[in-house]
Protein backbone atom coordinates (compact mmCIF):
# COMPACT_ATOMS: atom_id res chain seq x y z
CA UNK A 1 0.00 0.00 0.00
CA UNK A 2 1.36 3.39 -0.99
CA UNK A 3 1.45 5.99 1.81
CA UNK A 4 -0.77 8.99 1.54
CA UNK A 5 1.19 12.15 0.85
CA UNK A 6 0.92 14.84 3.49
CA UNK A 7 0.27 17.52 0.91
CA UNK A 8 -2.78 15.67 -0.37
CA UNK A 9 -4.19 15.28 3.12
CA UNK A 10 -3.57 18.91 3.90
CA UNK A 11 -5.59 19.89 0.90
CA UNK A 12 -8.36 17.60 2.07
CA UNK A 13 -8.59 19.37 5.47
CA UNK A 14 -11.47 21.80 5.66
CA UNK A 15 -10.55 25.51 5.47
CA UNK A 16 -11.77 26.39 9.01
CA UNK A 17 -9.04 24.21 10.49
CA UNK A 18 -6.36 26.32 12.02
CA UNK A 19 -2.79 26.40 10.82
CA UNK A 20 -1.67 24.75 14.03
CA UNK A 21 -4.02 21.85 13.44
CA UNK A 22 -2.80 21.48 9.91
CA UNK A 23 0.78 21.43 11.12
CA UNK A 24 -0.09 18.85 13.73
CA UNK A 25 -1.63 16.63 11.09
CA UNK A 26 1.49 17.00 8.98
CA UNK A 27 3.69 15.99 11.88
CA UNK A 28 1.53 12.96 12.65
CA UNK A 29 1.50 11.89 9.06
CA UNK A 30 5.22 12.38 8.72
CA UNK A 31 5.93 9.78 11.36
CA UNK A 32 6.11 7.28 8.54
CA UNK A 33 9.63 6.79 7.16
CA UNK A 34 8.68 7.96 3.67
CA UNK A 35 7.13 11.38 4.63
CA UNK A 36 9.13 14.58 3.95
CA UNK A 37 8.35 17.98 5.43
CA UNK A 38 9.87 21.44 5.96
CA UNK A 39 9.54 23.90 8.85
CA UNK A 40 10.55 27.59 9.10
CA UNK A 41 11.23 29.87 12.10
CA UNK A 42 10.20 33.51 12.43
CA UNK A 43 13.02 36.01 12.99
CA UNK A 44 13.13 39.46 14.64
CA UNK A 45 16.22 41.60 14.20
CA UNK A 46 17.31 45.20 14.70
CA UNK A 47 17.84 47.34 11.68
CA UNK A 48 21.46 47.10 10.62
CA UNK A 49 21.87 43.74 12.30
CA UNK A 50 22.22 40.20 10.92
CA UNK A 51 19.28 37.85 10.45
CA UNK A 52 19.51 34.07 10.38
CA UNK A 53 16.79 32.35 8.34
CA UNK A 54 16.51 28.61 8.98
CA UNK A 55 14.59 25.84 7.20
CA UNK A 56 14.29 22.55 9.08
CA UNK A 57 13.87 19.34 6.99
CA UNK A 58 12.30 16.06 7.97
CA UNK A 59 13.12 12.76 6.20
CA UNK A 60 15.01 14.59 3.53
CA UNK A 61 15.83 12.32 0.60
CA UNK A 62 17.78 14.73 -1.57
CA UNK A 63 14.86 16.56 -3.08
CA UNK A 64 15.26 20.11 -4.32
CA UNK A 65 15.30 22.86 -1.66
CA UNK A 66 14.59 26.43 -2.72
CA UNK A 67 14.69 29.61 -0.59
CA UNK A 68 12.91 32.72 -1.86
CA UNK A 69 12.65 36.31 -0.62
CA UNK A 70 9.35 38.17 0.07
CA UNK A 71 9.21 39.16 -3.63
CA UNK A 72 9.39 35.46 -4.53
CA UNK A 73 12.84 35.83 -6.02
CA UNK A 74 14.94 32.70 -5.62
CA UNK A 75 17.90 33.27 -3.36
CA UNK A 76 19.34 29.75 -3.28
CA UNK A 77 18.61 26.62 -5.33
CA UNK A 78 19.85 23.50 -3.56
CA UNK A 79 22.60 25.50 -1.90
CA UNK A 80 23.60 27.37 -5.04
CA UNK A 81 23.29 31.19 -5.13
CA UNK A 82 20.65 32.32 -7.55
CA UNK A 83 20.36 36.06 -6.71
CA UNK A 84 23.39 38.31 -6.82
CA UNK A 85 23.06 39.92 -3.42
CA UNK A 86 26.19 39.50 -1.34
CA UNK A 87 24.32 40.25 1.84
CA UNK A 88 22.80 36.75 1.63
CA UNK A 89 25.11 33.86 2.46
CA UNK A 90 24.47 30.12 2.66
CA UNK A 91 26.04 29.07 5.95
CA UNK A 92 24.59 25.57 6.45
CA UNK A 93 23.08 22.87 4.22
CA UNK A 94 22.46 19.44 5.75
CA UNK A 95 19.76 16.81 5.58
CA UNK A 96 18.09 18.34 8.59
CA UNK A 97 18.82 22.06 8.42
CA UNK A 98 19.32 24.71 5.77
CA UNK A 99 20.41 28.14 7.05
CA UNK A 100 21.22 31.43 5.36
CA UNK A 101 22.24 34.81 6.82
CA UNK A 102 21.30 38.32 5.80
CA UNK A 103 23.61 41.12 6.93
CA UNK A 104 22.93 44.84 7.27
CA UNK A 105 19.20 44.28 7.49
CA UNK A 106 16.91 47.15 6.55
CA UNK A 107 13.17 47.60 6.79
CA UNK A 108 12.92 46.89 3.07
CA UNK A 109 14.07 43.33 3.79
CA UNK A 110 11.11 42.73 6.07
CA UNK A 111 8.55 40.11 5.05
CA UNK A 112 8.11 36.35 4.57
CA UNK A 113 10.95 34.16 3.32
CA UNK A 114 9.85 30.89 1.70
CA UNK A 115 11.41 27.52 2.43
CA UNK A 116 10.23 25.17 -0.36
CA UNK A 117 10.80 21.43 -0.68
CA UNK A 118 10.09 19.92 -4.10
CA UNK A 119 9.02 16.26 -3.90
CA UNK A 120 6.11 14.59 -5.66
CA UNK A 121 4.26 17.67 -4.45
CA UNK A 122 5.63 21.01 -3.25
CA UNK A 123 5.98 21.68 0.45
CA UNK A 124 6.78 25.18 1.75
CA UNK A 125 6.87 27.13 4.98
CA UNK A 126 7.28 30.89 5.50
CA UNK A 127 9.81 32.41 7.90
CA UNK A 128 8.66 35.94 8.74
CA UNK A 129 11.44 38.48 9.16
CA UNK A 130 10.53 41.44 11.42
CA UNK A 131 12.81 44.46 11.58
CA UNK A 132 12.84 46.76 14.63
CA UNK A 133 13.98 50.35 14.18
CA UNK A 134 14.99 51.84 17.54
CA UNK A 135 14.64 55.60 17.87
CA UNK A 136 17.61 57.88 17.85
CA UNK A 137 18.03 60.41 20.68
CA UNK A 138 15.05 62.74 20.20
CA UNK A 139 15.49 66.39 19.29
CA UNK A 140 13.87 69.47 20.84
CA UNK A 141 12.41 72.17 18.63
CA UNK A 142 11.46 75.62 19.93
CA UNK A 143 8.12 76.53 18.43
CA UNK A 144 7.67 79.73 20.45
CA UNK A 145 10.36 81.73 22.22
CA UNK A 146 10.15 81.86 25.99
CA UNK A 147 9.67 85.49 27.04
CA UNK A 148 9.23 86.55 30.65
CA UNK A 149 5.55 86.50 31.52
CA UNK A 150 4.63 84.41 28.46
CA UNK A 151 4.67 80.75 27.47
CA UNK A 152 7.30 78.49 25.99
CA UNK A 153 6.24 75.99 23.33
CA UNK A 154 8.62 73.06 22.91
CA UNK A 155 8.31 70.00 20.69
CA UNK A 156 10.20 66.75 21.23
CA UNK A 157 10.61 64.82 17.96
CA UNK A 158 11.55 61.19 17.27
CA UNK A 159 11.66 61.20 13.47
CA UNK A 160 12.00 57.48 12.78
CA UNK A 161 11.19 54.31 14.66
CA UNK A 162 9.40 50.98 14.22
CA UNK A 163 7.14 50.45 15.97
CA UNK A 164 6.40 54.02 17.04
CA UNK A 165 8.43 55.23 20.02
CA UNK A 166 6.86 56.55 23.22
CA UNK A 167 7.88 60.08 24.23
CA UNK A 168 7.70 61.66 27.67
CA UNK A 169 8.62 65.15 28.96
CA UNK A 170 10.16 65.41 32.43
CA UNK A 171 11.03 68.30 34.77
CA UNK A 172 12.44 67.85 38.27
CA UNK A 173 11.38 64.20 38.26
CA UNK A 174 7.78 64.98 37.27
CA UNK A 175 6.14 64.25 33.95
CA UNK A 176 4.74 67.11 31.90
CA UNK A 177 1.76 66.08 29.81
CA UNK A 178 2.26 66.79 26.11
CA UNK A 179 0.21 66.61 22.94
CA UNK A 180 1.37 63.56 20.95
CA UNK A 181 1.37 63.44 17.15
CA UNK A 182 2.00 60.25 15.12
CA UNK A 183 2.88 60.12 11.44
CA UNK A 184 3.11 56.92 9.38
CA UNK A 185 5.99 57.02 6.92
CA UNK A 186 5.25 53.64 5.41
CA UNK A 187 7.67 51.27 7.07
CA UNK A 188 8.54 53.60 9.99
CA UNK A 189 6.80 56.17 12.19
CA UNK A 190 7.54 59.73 13.24
CA UNK A 191 6.41 60.78 16.72
CA UNK A 192 6.33 64.20 18.37
CA UNK A 193 5.19 65.54 21.75
CA UNK A 194 4.49 69.25 22.28
CA UNK A 195 4.23 71.09 25.60
CA UNK A 196 3.35 74.68 26.52
CA UNK A 197 4.55 75.98 29.88
CA UNK A 198 4.37 79.47 31.46
CA UNK A 199 7.78 80.99 32.14
CA UNK A 200 9.21 83.69 34.39
CA UNK A 201 12.67 85.16 34.77
CA UNK A 202 13.53 82.59 37.42
CA UNK A 203 12.90 79.78 34.91
CA UNK A 204 15.86 80.83 32.77
CA UNK A 205 18.22 77.86 32.64
CA UNK A 206 15.66 75.41 34.07
CA UNK A 207 16.42 71.81 33.12
CA UNK A 208 13.95 69.76 31.05
CA UNK A 209 14.34 66.38 29.39
CA UNK A 210 12.57 64.41 26.68
CA UNK A 211 12.72 60.62 27.01
CA UNK A 212 12.10 58.07 24.27
CA UNK A 213 11.06 54.46 25.06
CA UNK A 214 11.06 51.57 22.58
CA UNK A 215 10.94 47.74 22.68
CA UNK A 216 14.25 47.53 20.86
CA UNK A 217 16.00 49.38 23.71
CA UNK A 218 15.43 46.52 26.18
CA UNK A 219 14.08 48.72 28.97
CA UNK A 220 16.54 51.55 28.41
CA UNK A 221 15.67 54.98 27.09
CA UNK A 222 17.09 57.71 24.91
CA UNK A 223 17.17 61.11 26.63
CA UNK A 224 17.55 64.61 25.24
CA UNK A 225 18.35 67.25 27.87
CA UNK A 226 17.26 70.83 27.32
CA UNK A 227 17.63 74.06 29.27
CA UNK A 228 15.03 76.78 29.04
CA UNK A 229 16.22 79.99 27.49
CA UNK A 230 13.93 82.71 28.89
CA UNK A 231 14.31 86.19 27.43
CA UNK A 232 13.78 89.18 29.71
CA UNK A 233 14.53 92.90 29.96
CA UNK A 234 17.78 93.95 31.64
CA UNK A 235 18.27 95.01 35.25
CA UNK A 236 20.88 97.58 36.26
CA UNK A 237 22.49 98.21 39.65
CA UNK A 238 25.36 100.59 40.39
CA UNK A 239 27.80 99.27 42.97
CA UNK A 240 28.71 102.34 45.11
CA UNK A 241 32.12 102.93 46.66
CA UNK A 242 32.71 102.35 50.35
CA UNK A 243 33.27 105.24 52.74
CA UNK A 244 33.17 109.01 52.36
CA UNK A 245 34.65 110.72 49.33
CA UNK A 246 36.66 113.91 49.81
CA UNK A 247 38.39 116.29 47.52
CA UNK A 248 41.37 114.64 45.86
CA UNK A 249 40.00 111.09 46.18
CA UNK A 250 39.21 108.80 43.23
CA UNK A 251 35.77 107.46 42.39
CA UNK A 252 35.08 104.04 40.86
CA UNK A 253 31.52 103.03 39.97
CA UNK A 254 30.67 99.59 38.60
CA UNK A 255 27.43 99.02 36.71
CA UNK A 256 26.15 95.47 37.31
CA UNK A 257 23.90 94.44 34.40
CA UNK A 258 21.79 91.33 33.88
CA UNK A 259 19.40 90.42 31.09
CA UNK A 260 18.74 87.86 28.37
CA UNK A 261 20.18 88.54 25.97
CA UNK A 262 22.83 90.41 27.94
CA UNK A 263 23.07 94.03 26.75
CA UNK A 264 26.21 94.53 24.71
CA UNK A 265 26.78 98.12 25.80
CA UNK A 266 26.14 100.24 28.88
CA UNK A 267 25.84 104.02 28.81
CA UNK A 268 27.15 106.38 31.50
CA UNK A 269 25.87 109.94 31.78
CA UNK A 270 25.41 112.75 34.27
CA UNK A 271 21.96 114.20 34.79
CA UNK A 272 21.65 117.82 33.63
CA UNK A 273 25.35 117.96 32.85
CA UNK A 274 28.13 116.32 30.90
CA UNK A 275 30.59 113.83 32.27
CA UNK A 276 33.73 115.40 33.80
CA UNK A 277 36.84 115.59 31.67
CA UNK A 278 38.61 113.25 34.09
CA UNK A 279 35.95 110.58 33.70
CA UNK A 280 37.15 107.34 32.12
CA UNK A 281 34.77 104.57 31.00
CA UNK A 282 36.00 101.00 30.70
CA UNK A 283 33.27 98.49 29.92
CA UNK A 284 30.76 98.81 32.75
CA UNK A 285 33.10 100.83 35.02
CA UNK A 286 33.24 104.61 35.44
CA UNK A 287 36.33 106.18 37.06
CA UNK A 288 36.94 109.79 38.08
CA UNK A 289 40.30 110.80 39.56
CA UNK A 290 41.09 113.79 41.83
CA UNK A 291 37.55 114.52 42.86
CA UNK A 292 36.37 118.04 43.58
CA UNK A 293 33.05 119.52 44.57
CA UNK A 294 32.46 120.46 40.95
CA UNK A 295 31.97 116.73 40.31
CA UNK A 296 28.98 116.58 42.63
CA UNK A 297 25.79 115.42 40.94
CA UNK A 298 23.79 112.37 39.87
CA UNK A 299 25.39 109.82 37.57
CA UNK A 300 23.26 107.45 35.49
CA UNK A 301 23.98 103.98 34.08
CA UNK A 302 21.64 102.65 31.36
CA UNK A 303 21.39 99.32 29.49
CA UNK A 304 19.02 98.05 26.80
CA UNK A 305 18.23 94.85 24.89
CA UNK A 306 15.44 93.71 22.56
CA UNK A 307 13.03 93.22 25.46
CA UNK A 308 13.37 96.48 27.39
CA UNK A 309 15.71 98.93 29.06
CA UNK A 310 16.71 99.77 32.63
CA UNK A 311 18.77 102.36 34.52
CA UNK A 312 20.21 103.09 37.95
CA UNK A 313 21.63 106.30 39.40
CA UNK A 314 24.22 107.30 41.97
CA UNK A 315 24.42 110.70 43.66
CA UNK A 316 27.99 111.86 44.25
CA UNK A 317 28.70 114.20 47.17
CA UNK A 318 32.32 115.27 47.61
CA UNK A 319 33.17 116.74 51.04
CA UNK A 320 35.71 119.40 51.99
CA UNK A 321 38.88 118.50 53.79
CA UNK A 322 38.04 119.97 57.25
CA UNK A 323 39.88 120.54 60.56
CA UNK A 324 38.09 119.92 63.82
CA UNK A 325 39.35 120.79 67.34
CA UNK A 326 37.61 119.28 70.33
CA UNK A 327 38.49 120.75 73.74
CA UNK A 328 38.86 118.18 76.48
CA UNK A 329 37.45 119.33 79.86
CA UNK A 330 40.03 120.13 82.54
CA UNK A 331 41.01 117.22 84.73
CA UNK A 332 43.44 116.82 87.62
CA UNK A 333 45.98 115.46 85.12
CA UNK A 334 47.64 118.47 83.46
CA UNK A 335 49.33 116.34 80.78
CA UNK A 336 46.15 115.77 78.68
CA UNK A 337 46.53 117.87 75.52
CA UNK A 338 43.70 119.06 73.28
CA UNK A 339 42.88 116.65 70.46
CA UNK A 340 43.46 118.42 67.16
CA UNK A 341 43.22 117.22 63.56
CA UNK A 342 44.92 119.21 60.83
CA UNK A 343 44.12 119.48 57.15
CA UNK A 344 44.85 121.73 54.25
CA UNK A 345 41.70 123.81 54.61
CA UNK A 346 40.89 124.58 58.26
CA UNK A 347 37.27 125.29 59.05
CA UNK A 348 36.16 126.94 62.27
CA UNK A 349 33.09 125.51 63.92
CA UNK A 350 31.04 126.89 66.82
CA UNK A 351 31.80 125.29 70.18
CA UNK A 352 28.58 123.28 70.08
CA UNK A 353 29.10 121.99 66.52
CA UNK A 354 31.33 119.19 65.27
CA UNK A 355 31.56 116.60 62.50
CA UNK A 356 29.40 113.51 62.55
CA UNK A 357 31.75 110.53 63.15
CA UNK A 358 29.78 108.45 60.65
CA UNK A 359 29.67 111.28 58.13
CA UNK A 360 32.67 113.54 58.72
CA UNK A 361 31.44 115.98 56.12
CA UNK A 362 28.21 116.71 57.96
CA UNK A 363 28.11 119.34 60.74
CA UNK A 364 25.94 118.35 63.68
CA UNK A 365 25.35 119.64 67.20
CA UNK A 366 27.52 118.07 69.87
CA UNK A 367 27.29 117.78 73.62
CA UNK A 368 30.36 119.27 75.37
CA UNK A 369 31.74 117.86 78.57
CA UNK A 370 31.56 121.37 80.27
CA UNK A 371 28.53 121.51 82.70
CA UNK A 372 26.76 124.47 81.15
CA UNK A 373 23.66 123.81 83.24
CA UNK A 374 25.66 124.32 86.44
CA UNK A 375 27.23 127.48 85.09
CA UNK A 376 23.81 128.79 84.13
CA UNK A 377 22.49 128.03 87.60
CA UNK A 378 25.39 129.84 89.23
CA UNK A 379 24.91 132.85 87.00
CA UNK A 380 21.21 132.91 87.80
CA UNK A 381 21.99 132.73 91.51
CA UNK A 382 24.46 135.61 91.21
CA UNK A 383 21.93 137.74 89.36
CA UNK A 384 19.33 136.96 92.00
CA UNK A 385 21.81 137.88 94.79
CA UNK A 386 22.67 141.17 93.13
CA UNK A 387 19.02 142.03 92.75
CA UNK A 388 18.40 141.23 96.43
CA UNK A 389 21.38 143.37 97.48
CA UNK A 390 20.10 146.25 95.39
CA UNK A 391 16.66 145.92 96.93
CA UNK A 392 18.08 145.87 100.48
CA UNK A 393 20.37 148.82 99.71
CA UNK A 394 17.54 150.86 98.33
CA UNK A 395 15.32 149.97 101.30
CA UNK A 396 18.03 150.94 103.82
CA UNK A 397 18.69 154.18 102.00
CA UNK A 398 15.04 155.12 102.06
CA UNK A 399 14.73 154.28 105.73
CA UNK A 400 17.84 156.29 106.68
CA UNK A 401 16.55 159.29 104.84
CA UNK A 402 13.23 159.10 106.71
CA UNK A 403 15.00 158.95 110.09
CA UNK A 404 17.06 162.04 109.25
CA UNK A 405 13.99 164.01 108.40
CA UNK A 406 12.38 162.96 111.68
CA UNK A 407 15.38 164.11 113.75
CA UNK A 408 15.55 167.36 111.85
CA UNK A 409 11.93 168.11 112.72
CA UNK A 410 12.53 167.22 116.36
CA UNK A 411 15.49 169.61 116.52
CA UNK A 412 13.35 172.45 115.26
CA UNK A 413 10.87 171.82 118.05
CA UNK A 414 13.56 171.90 120.69
CA UNK A 415 14.94 175.09 119.23
CA UNK A 416 11.54 176.66 119.60
CA UNK A 417 11.27 175.68 123.25
CA UNK A 418 14.68 177.11 123.97
CA UNK A 419 13.74 180.36 122.37
CA UNK A 420 10.55 180.41 124.36
CA UNK A 421 12.44 179.84 127.61
CA UNK A 422 14.84 182.60 126.84
CA UNK A 423 12.01 184.93 126.21
CA UNK A 424 10.42 183.87 129.48
CA UNK A 425 13.59 184.71 131.41
CA UNK A 426 14.51 181.17 132.32
CA UNK A 427 18.05 180.34 133.16
CA UNK A 428 19.89 180.12 129.93
CA UNK A 429 22.47 177.75 131.27
CA UNK A 430 19.94 175.34 132.59
CA UNK A 431 18.09 175.34 129.40
CA UNK A 432 21.23 174.89 127.48
CA UNK A 433 22.20 171.99 129.73
CA UNK A 434 18.87 170.39 129.43
CA UNK A 435 18.32 170.71 125.82
CA UNK A 436 21.77 170.23 124.72
CA UNK A 437 21.71 166.92 126.47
Amino acid sequence: MRPVRSSVLCRLLPAPYSLALRSLVLVLLCITPHCQAVQAENVTVLEGGTAQISCRLQNYDGSIVVIQNPRRQTLFFNGTRALKDDRFQMVLFTQRLVRITLTNVSVSDEGGYFCQLYTDSTHHQVATLSVLVPPETPTVEVKQEAVEGGEAELTCVSPRSKPAATLRWMRKGREIAGVVSLQDNGKTFSVSSTIRIPVERKDDGAALSCEAFHPALNGQKRIRHYRLDVYFAPTVRIVPPAGILREGDSLTLTCSVTGNPLPRNTQWSKINDTLPERAEISGTTLQISRLSQSHNGTYLCQAQNDYGRAADHYTLLVYDNVSVTTMVPSTPTPTTPPITSHSTTPTLLPPTLALDPEDPGAVVETHSAVPYAVIGGVLALLVFTVICVLIVTIWCSVRQKGSYLTHEASGLDEHGEVQEAFLNGNDASQGKKEYLL
